[in-house]
């Protein structure tokens, strides 16, 4: 279910929670088809009265907001599901890469509310980013990756290969075949490993 907003501290009921939840996914919806609808589209899509919406959020700017709040519960319970902390690091890399694209896939509209290098509540939670490249510094440590690697800048890349992926993956491409790929990239990248990388930019480069 999706991160839930809490206005109170007085618990939401079971009917609210459904009534926000199915809200959200409307949301998704609405804004997938049309990033400009407004908070009567995301309610007709939701079959609830305008009202409602408006009562659980006061502008869109609040919806995408728990939108994107939806988005890093459901990254942390990928996290949490794929052992991040305690499996072998190829393992766990592979489930949550698994778990990444088909959220990616789902949440299409909401993810993109979201920035890597944001600071404010609309990028991704610290403490998801953190255990990301928890697991990815366990990665090198493990041997997966040269020794060296920047882990930001490793984060950066695997979070772009998801991207893509999600990107041209079409409808009857299962999420693991395109996990393998990623992870063939990311573990083995596409360059020949034989070339002396130093020596090739050493090169004067050569006129048509």
């Amino acid at each position: 279910m999706p991160d839930i907003p809490q206005r109170s501290s007085r618990p939401l009921r079971a009917d609210a929670e459904q009534s926000i939840a199915r809200i959200l996914i409307a949301a998704e919806q609405v804004f997938a088809a049309d990033p400009s609808a407004t908070l009567e589209a995301v309610a007709s899509a939701a079959g609830v009265a305008r009202a409602t919406v408006h009562r659980r959020f006061s502008s869109r700017d609040d919806l995408r907001d728990a939108l994107v709040n939806a988005i890093n519960t459901k990254l942390r319970d990928a996290i949490a599901s794929a052992n991040t902390d305690t499996a072998p690091p190829l393992v766990a890399l592979y489930q949550l890469t698994v778990a990444t694209l088909d959220l990616k896939v789902d949440w299409r509209a909401s993810w993109q509310l979201i920035d890597l290098d944001a600071t404010d509540q609309r990028g991704i939670d610290p403490s998801n980013i953190s255990h990301l490249d928890a697991l990815l510094q366990r990665s090198q440590d493990a041997g997966l990756f040269r020794p060296g690697i920047d882990i930001p800048w490793a984060r950066s890349v695997y979070m772009a290969l998801i991207h893509e992926a999600s990107t041209i993956r079409s409808e009857n491409e299962s999420a693991s075949h395109w996990a393998n790929r990623i992870m063939q990239t990311l573990l083995s990248g596409i360059g020949n490993n034989e070339h002396n990388l130093e020596a090739l930019l050493a090169q004067p480069p050569t006129s048509d």
